[in-house]
């Protein structure tokens, strides 16, 4: 089954790829690998998701933060790939999540991407999930993907 068609089963559609804030692209194709910028918990072309998980964001929103990154990068890696049915598979999911001193649940923060992607392709993704001090516009979350392309 299709990307795609699978997108449309859980009722979700690709978002327009997020502008740059930054002297970057949103992904890059190298050969049959796609690299995504860090992508933010964008939606509706504002930020959705804002502040430390654990002090203003519950784990659980953090959760739902990292699904529209994951969201977001497959929306530009499908533009650099000809279409997200072109999209072979994650390889890679690395998470950077903006908490307060002393939360150590990133693991399970960054689920919320590894679970839709998950439903999406039929293969497992190496990982990391990172805790750090601050991110771009204060975002709660930050999630680059390495992906394989069909040729």
């Amino acid at each position: 089954m299709s990307i795609l068609v699978k997108l449309r089963e859980l009722g979700l559609e690709l978002p327009p790829v997020a502008q740059p804030v930054g002297a970057y692209v949103p992904a890059v194709r190298f050969g049959q690998l796609i690299f995504t910028s860090g992508q933010l918990p964008l939606s509706g072309g504002s930020l959705r998701y804002v502040g430390k998980v654990g002090k203003e964001l519950t784990e659980a929103e953090g959760y739902q933060a990292a699904g529209i990154c994951a969201l977001n990068g497959l929306a530009a890696a499908a533009g650099v790939a000809g279409g997200v049915d072109n999209l072979l598979r994650v390889i890679k999911v690395t998470g950077f999540i903006n908490c307060d001193a002393g939360f150590s649940r990133q693991a399970n923060v960054l689920n919320g991407a590894s679970d839709l992607l998950g439903k999406l392709f039929d293969t497992d993704h190496a990982r990391s999930a990172v805790g750090v001090a601050e991110l771009p516009l204060n975002a709660a979350l930050e999630v680059e993907m390495i992906l394989a392309v069909r040729e």
